[in-house]
């Protein structure tokens, strides 16, 4: 099992931190001395998930925040309270994220619910938190991807699926793949600013979570009749939620993981197994697209990396920009 080193000292945000892979990696995180936020959307599930880690960890540093990655508004809201904290931010974890419902969901800023919830979210969430990570001596974000962004498409003409027939499963590959563009996307930027921030990814493999179950159902009382198919042909080789959670460990805590780097498990399949380094498909390597999909999430989400780097590099704390208005997307 994959040792976290000491993170004593440390503040971390681990979004989606009730449950799977976002509740064991606030645990092992804690576990090792990070402060750490439980960034959730629903709090008294939050607070659950900090009582389950307190009762195992007693002395873990924990709170609860809410914040919602489908509702910008909720987004800048969790972002501003982090800033007016006035800690430097040590680690992001992109975790959180919706899988496959079964029709087109809208989030409250009209976009797509996937590309909204896995991608957009995540991208605002970054930037808006940009001061408070350039605050922090050696500051990491680690976004969590998938293996279905190697067969994902990132298609300009139509990123909502407003006119194509809905695919769950495509859209949910278009918003992971985003979501690695987006990784090395925010390396090369802080290369090139001379930052000392690592953006690194990784993917679970085939993880047994609820986001196979509620992300399909979208917390309906019954699994949707997808789920159950799902379940019933569950053939694949899986693993349980820590050996899952490893990969994005790896990546938000190692000495070793490099900038723009991705991890995942490297046994039968590349679903489960140790961690290792994992394979960037190339149509999250195309410089064109990458540049295009960045200035595309700028203008739906009105927020601006020059203005948080204009912040961040101003005296701290600071107050937060405001972001421009979001165009209707």
């Amino acid at each position: 099992m994959y040792e976290v080193p000491d993170q004593s000292g440390r503040f971390a945000v681990v979004t989606g931190a009730n449950s799977g892979t976002g509740k064991e990696a606030a645990r092992r995180l804690a576990e090792a001395g990070a402060r750490v936020v439980l960034a959730v959307r629903t709090l008294a599930k939050g607070e659950q998930a900090r009582d389950e880690i307190l009762a195992r960890h007693p002395g873990a540093r924990l709170e609860v925040r809410r914040i919602d990655l489908a509702d910008l508004g909720a987004v800048k809201d969790f972002a501003d309270g982090v800033l007016a904290d006035g800690t430097p931010l040590d680690l992001l974890v992109n975790n959180a994220g919706v899988m496959s419902p079964t029709t087109r969901t809208a989030t409250a800023d009209g976009f797509e619910l996937q590309l909204g919830s896995n991608y957009l979210g995540p991208f605002a969430l970054t930037l808006r938190l940009l001061p408070a990570l350039l605050a922090a001596p050696a500051p990491r974000v680690a976004t969590m991807s998938s293996g279905t962004a190697s067969y994902g498409r990132i298609d300009f003409d139509d990123l909502q699926w407003e006119r194509r027939r809905y695919s769950p499963n495509m859209s949910y590959a278009q918003s992971k793949l985003a979501d690695l563009i987006f990784t090395g996307r925010l390396a090369a930027l802080a290369d090139e600013h001379g930052w000392p921030l690592l953006s690194t990814a990784a993917h679970p493999g085939y993880t047994r979570t609820n986001l196979q179950t509620a992300g399909r159902s979208l917390g309906r009382d019954k699994p949707s009749l997808a789920n159950r198919l799902f379940a019933a042909v569950d053939f694949l080789p899986s693993q349980g939620v820590e050996p899952g959670t490893e990969p994005l460990l790896y990546a938000a805590t190692s000495p070793g993981a490099a900038q723009g780097a991705y991890y995942g498990p490297t046994g039968a399949f590349h679903l489960v197994g140790p961690s290792g380094p994992a394979r960037i498909t190339r149509r999250a390597q195309d410089e064109r697209t990458n540049t295009r999909l960045w200035a595309e999430s700028e203008r739906l989400t009105g927020v601006s990396l020059a203005d948080y780097a204009e912040a961040a590099a101003g005296p701290w704390p600071g107050a937060a920009p405001t972001g421009r208005a979001r165009p209707t997307p």
